[in-house]
């Protein structure tokens, strides 16, 4: 009978633990940051993506239940670098008290020139050094919120900063393979600058680093001048934008479609890019197998 108590009473307490194990309440900005957070947190967090899949987050248009959720929220995580311009003002709207996350701290960032001004590109997760980075930092965030289960976070932070840096090192032998002269192609706006710098492509675009950017007559003529003078024979879509420009520009320079892309937004579950490794991995093949 003695034994009998003291393995009901162990029974007890492991399952009073594990009823005690915190969930943490994660909101993200968009779908590239919410994969992260679940990657690295697993079954420690519970996560909302404010802008939902294939959705534009420069252009995003909060709603109540974007400030309700942050209003339940344990930890914010934004991309920063100018991104999310809608979000300081929800944050005060919501009454959330807690720190706002910042993914990219750290990252070496790029800029350029736009109306005299100098504006700094926001799109470094496309890198996936960049990416490695971002996912080091949200570890950390949720190894703050929840300092009982760090264990099992940092293993799953660091078994997927692992598994990023080999993501980086595979698309540079890739396009390591394609002769340089190959490698520009044509996409809807500025978004892949970081990912250009890493692995030697050149982008062109008729819009900046903002999908709300306008492109004017002169700008669209000098770039499909530029695209005919190049012989830049491919262009892509990208799933979260309005395709018809690239398109009307490809046209007049001869440009055949390569395929659609995923930068910002992720896909649904059962599309090609659910996931980020998964979004990288076919930005990678897709653009790759362009410069055949």
């Amino acid at each position: 009978m003695k034994r009998f108590g003291m393995a009901l009473t162990l029974a007890v307490a492991v399952s009073g633990q594990a009823a005690m194990a915190k969930e943490i309440n994660v909101v993200t900005s968009f779908t590239v940051l919410a994969d992260m957070a679940k990657q690295v947190g697993g079954e420690h967090v519970k996560v909302t993506s404010l802008v939902g899949p294939d959705g534009d987050p420069h252009s995003f248009e909060p709603s109540p239940k974007d400030s309700v959720a942050l209003s339940h929220a344990d930890v914010v995580i934004v991309s920063g670098l100018g991104m999310e311009g809608w979000m300081d003002r929800l944050v005060s709207a919501s009454g959330y008290k807690g720190k706002v996350v910042v993914a990219s701290q750290g990252v070496d960032t790029r800029s350029m020139e736009e109306d005299g001004k100098t504006i700094t590109d926001p799109h470094a997760w496309n890198s996936a050094e960049n990416g490695s980075i971002y996912a080091s930092n949200i570890m950390q965030a949720l190894i703050a919120a929840d300092p009982q289960d760090a264990p099992e976070i940092r293993q799953g932070g660091e078994e997927y900063i692992t598994r990023l840096k080999l993501l980086d090192s595979w698309a540079k032998t890739r396009f390591e393979a394609i002769p340089k002269a190959r490698r520009h192609v044509l996409t809807s706006h500025d978004a892949f600058g970081y990912f250009g710098k890493a692995y030697g492509v050149t982008f062109l675009a008729p819009v900046g680093f903002s999908t709300e950017a306008q492109a004017s007559a002169s700008d669209v003529a000098a770039l499909i001048k530029q695209l005919k003078t190049q012989q830049i024979k491919t262009y892509f879509i990208e799933n979260q934008t309005d395709p018809r420009l690239v398109q009307q520009i490809a046209t007049a320079s001869g440009a055949k479609p390569g395929g659609e892309l995923y930068p910002e937004a992720l896909s649904a579950a059962d599309g090609p890019a659910a996931t980020y490794e998964m979004a990288f991995k076919h930005n990678v093949e897709t653009i790759a197998s362009s410069m055949k």
